[in-house]
């Protein structure tokens, strides 16, 4: 995949240290940034998943019944550890 350049402004610390743990990872910190980059899509990503599940239970909540029957199926399927 084509990479192309960004320009980020980081403090002084923030840069200190994300030069350590890239020092400590035997990684670059432009590695780092774009790790960081793929954590705050992914936890974006999943965040919208979970407002997308809650609004879905909000259009058709769930049933008392059917949560009852599941749960007495899992306690008479779940292993007896």
């Amino acid at each position: 995949m084509a990479r192309r350049e960004v320009l980020v402004q980081l403090d002084d610390e923030l840069i200190e240290r994300l030069a350590a743990i890239a020092a400590a990872e035997g990684t670059s910190r432009s590695a780092l940034l774009r790790l960081g980059a793929r954590a705050v899509i992914e936890a974006a990503d999943l965040a919208a998943a979970d407002a997308q599940l809650v609004a879905a239970y909000r259009r058709q909540p769930q049933d008392p019944a059917l949560i009852q029957a599941a749960a007495r199926l899992a306690a008479e399927t779940a292993p007896p550890w």
